[in-house]
């Protein structure tokens, strides 16, 4: 699961390094960025504001669907994601951040769908390829639980039921062939 996790992180890194990113500031100091820049509606944005005292915030637009909430580290940067409105039309919408002591503000550029992105697609770009059950094992180390006594039990079980089964089958047809 290292390896799995390695992998996505590392497309996820890359998808950002190569995707551009709009850029906007209050005035105050603080950078609300979106990324895809120019997304269209329904898609997902990651969302990049720095200036920021506190460790989280939450912006707010009428382009998303739901109240991104917004976390990091000591540096001022907080990150988190969001969903555009599927059904938001194309234009310009406000985004407001609210951190512990400033209000930052930015814009997001929401597309029409079908719209080209204005940067190429990644070939190591996460996608949304359903996983099914799955999606539990992409948070768990599987590694570290595994069959206990009650799965051992069950196997010696069934094991001696299958031996039983074999013995009387051989045993009947031994009698058939007599």
């Amino acid at each position: 699961m290292g390896s799995l996790r390695l992998t996505l992180c590392a497309g996820l890194l890359g998808a950002c390094a190569l995707t551009p990113a709009a850029y906007a500031t209050d005035g105050g100091g603080g950078t609300v960025s979106v990324t895809p820049s120019s997304p269209a509606a329904g898609a997902d944005v990651a969302l990049r504001v720095t200036g920021c005292t506190g460790k989280t915030a939450t912006a707010v637009s009428r382009a998303f669907v739901a109240d991104a909430r917004l976390a990091g580290g000591s540096d001022g940067t907080l990150a988190g994601e969001t969903r555009v409105r599927s059904a938001a039309e194309p234009g310009v919408y406000d985004v407001k951040v609210s951190c512990a002591d400033v209000g930052i503000k930015g814009t997001i550029t929401v597309v029409a769908k079908g719209t080209r992105p204005s940067a190429p697609a990644s070939p190591i770009a996460p996608v949304d390829a359903g996983g099914g059950g799955t999606a539990h094992f992409a948070t768990v180390d599987t590694r570290a639980t595994g069959p206990g006594a009650a799965h051992a039990v069950t196997g010696l079980i069934l094991a001696g039921v299958a031996a039983t089964t074999v013995a009387v089958l051989s045993a009947r047809r031994r009698r058939e062939t007599e």
